[in-house]
């Protein structure tokens, strides 16, 4: 598992660029750009829980954790709501879904290259049966 963590946060900070470009109006959902940016980290997460991680979904749940941090960090940073009496009520939800948010991702993607590893043979019982 702590070997894992380093790996977490890697996974976690690939994914997060595209916070930062669509919350500065740089990036915008539904182009090209924006779909690159979307799934190619999450590409890269599966292969990698699948070829490195002998528990992918954990490895993607921390990932995910690591996202769901940035998210929060990144959009309560680049705010630009109107100061007003709501605004910590406002950045608590937007904390509170990023979280959430990154943890789906994180189980979704998990769940995923679980599906893969499990259709994978196993190299161990092949050498069992080999004579």
């Amino acid at each position: 598992m702590r070997k894992d963590i380093p790996l977490m946060i890697v996974l976690g900070l690939l994914a997060a660029p595209r916070a930062v470009l669509h919350d500065l109006g740089l990036v915008h959902e539904g182009t090209g750009l924006n779909a690159l940016l979307v799934f190619v980290p999450l590409l890269i997460w599966v292969v990698t829980a699948v070829t490195r991680s002998p528990s992918p979904v954990r490895l993607l749940l921390g990932a995910g954790a690591v996202y769901g941090i940035c998210l929060a960090v990144i959009h309560n940073a680049l705010w630009n709501g109107e100061a007003s009496v709501a605004e910590p009520l406002a950045r608590a939800g937007m904390t509170l879904s990023s979280l959430v948010t990154g943890l789906a991702v994180g189980a979704i993607c998990g769940g995923v290259a679980w599906l893969l590893t499990r259709r994978r043979p196993d190299p161990a019982a092949s050498r069992k049966s080999t004579p």
